[in-house]
């Protein structure tokens, strides 16, 4: 389910609400097991759902803007494997 979340932090312009709301869904989706709660359990949900989208949006809002570069090259770096020297 996770795979559905898109990246929100984009050179081009800003995530709408909806996308950051969708993220949030899906990532309450995959936490919590359910694809739609009951009714018990709906409004813990959508609770979920608003503080992930509320937290989402605060965090965007903190990291500098995406760039054209690859915004998540230094994701993929691997801190334990050393660096090689230049032959």
């Amino acid at each position: 389910m996770c795979r559905s979340i898109k990246q929100l932090r984009r050179p081009a312009e800003p995530p709408t609400e909806a996308e950051i709301t969708a993220a949030a869904l899906q990532y309450i989706r995959k936490v919590s097991g359910y694809r739609a709660p009951s009714r018990a359990n709906q409004a813990a949900f959508e609770q979920a759902v608003a503080e992930v989208a509320r937290a989402t949006q605060s965090l965007l809002a903190a990291l500098p803007a995406a760039t054209h570069t690859h915004a998540h090259e230094h994701d993929h770096a691997h801190p334990h494997m050393p660096e090689q020297a230049p032959a």
